[in-house]
């Protein structure tokens, strides 16, 4: 089977979640009290609402955690066919200007919390509703990469194009709901720029879409932080007219940042030597030879092959690794620290239940460190999976989603709950 073809099992369940797809359409046309009066606005419109407005916070519902659960489980299936066929890069790269765009989600959400965002526009800022806006925006800087090829000077002009409509249109206009100052947000927002010049500089040698997808998610970090800046250095009243808490920075940093990063960084050290070995012999962590089957792969002896003699420990190298590791120790962390220490509370259903379960052993605070422990169990146990794991070309954009998909559920609520919890947010 050529690597871009479709396999049966793909196109069967591409197929199906193209019918769910269109008779959850048609029946939002032809049936709206049975589809939206009765499940999708209550299921999902009215806690997105409810979580954007004064209140905050929404919780989520076992109906609507099972359908995002399906919803993102489907587009990993659907959208790891189609890369493929359109020969999407999985390097090293890839991930990394994947993992700048998981940061930008937690950042721009923080904002939102902090009630930065005017009516309307905070919408756009609420879960899951941020993931597919910025979803769009991850597929414009592709498409800019695609048409630039390798033309840097196209590729900055294009990119600062829009970043430009971002932050004009979605971001900027929002200051004016504010008294807040804006030497911190002109920075941040100049700073974008250079970030998107010294990005595009720094990778001539990334194939272009990455390379583009990383210099706008880098612009939007870094005008982001600015804003953020602003908001630690001049508060804004939010809705319900009180001032962000004043929170202690330091040990938190210390504790749900700092290390997870050492944490990870050891780690990484323990594989670099193998997977600079493996890449020197012209194979790929847990892949294997091209033109074989894994049935192919696994009737014989494969010991003595550098797949299997090097995988175990160069994939611990990898930024596939080193996203769901850091994810899931700063979201347990990022948990367990301000729930047990700064009173914050849990939304989502199965967390919630773990945390309970914790209290009730009242072995230390308020249950979250079983959630800590269980999300350092999880790390473990998907890159130990990962390790073992052999897979075929063809099979590389789905272990890329499913690791993108892995930090969007870890990195992304770690790095959210941490910048509420120092902003006092």
């Amino acid at each position: 089977m050529q690597e871009t073809e479709f396999s049966a099992t793909e196109t069967l369940l591409i197929r199906c979640f193209g019918v769910v797809a269109i008779v959850f359409t048609l029946g939002l046309i032809f049936a709206p009290e049975t589809f939206w009066d009765n499940f999708m606005k209550i299921y999902v419109w009215d806690p997105i609402v409810k979580d954007a407005g004064e209140t905050g916070d929404a919780g989520y519902t076992p109906v609507n955690t099972a359908l995002y659960i399906f919803t993102m489980v489907a587009a990993v299936i659907v959208l790891q066919a189609w890369f493929r066929r359109w020969k999407l890069p999985t390097n090293d790269h890839m991930l990394w200007a994947l993992m700048a765009w998981v940061c930008v989600a937690p950042l721009l959400r923080v904002m939102e919390d902090a009630d930065f965002f005017s009516a309307g526009i905070d919408l756009l800022f609420i879960s899951p509703i941020i993931h597919l806006h910025l979803a769009i925006w991850l597929i414009v800087s592709a498409i800019i990469g695609q048409i630039s090829k390798r033309d840097s000077i196209q590729m900055m002009s294009l990119i600062m194009v829009a970043y430009i409509v971002f932050s004009g249109m979605i971001i900027s206009p929002s200051i004016h709901d504010h008294e807040m100052g804006t030497t911190w947000v002109m920075l941040g927002t100049f700073g974008g720029i250079i970030a998107i010049v010294v990005s595009i500089h720094n990778t001539w040698d990334w194939h272009q879409i990455p390379r583009a997808m990383l210099a706008l998610a880098m612009g939007i970090i870094t005008m982001g932080i600015g804003y953020l800046a602003q908001l630690a250095s001049t508060p804004w009243a939010q809705d319900l007219g009180h001032m962000p808490k004043d929170n202690p920075v330091f040990w938190p940093i210390l504790v749900v940042v700092v290390c997870p990063l050492l944490i990870t960084w050891l780690v990484w050290r323990k594989g670099i030597e193998d997977l600079s070995m493996l890449r020197l012999t012209g194979n790929e962590v847990g892949v294997i030879p091209d033109n074989m089957t894994l049935n192919e792969w696994e009737s014989e002896d494969r010991s003595e092959h550098a797949v299997e003699m090097l995988s175990n420990r160069g994939i611990l190298a990898t930024p596939m690794v080193a996203g769901i590791l850091f994810g899931q120790l700063c979201d347990g962390l990022a948990t367990m620290v301000g729930i047990d220490w700064f009173g914050y509370n849990e939304k989502h259903t199965v967390s919630l239940k773990v945390i309970e379960i914790g209290d009730s052993l009242g072995i230390l605070g308020e249950g979250a460190w079983l959630f800590f422990l269980l999300k350092a169990t999880l790390a473990g146990t998907i890159i130990w999976l990962f390790s073992q794991m052999r897979i075929e070309m063809r099979q590389q954009h789905l272990r890329v989603l499913i690791v993108l998909a892995v930090m969007v559920v870890g990195m992304a609520p770690g790095l959210r709950d941490i910048l509420r919890l120092i902003l006092g947010v």
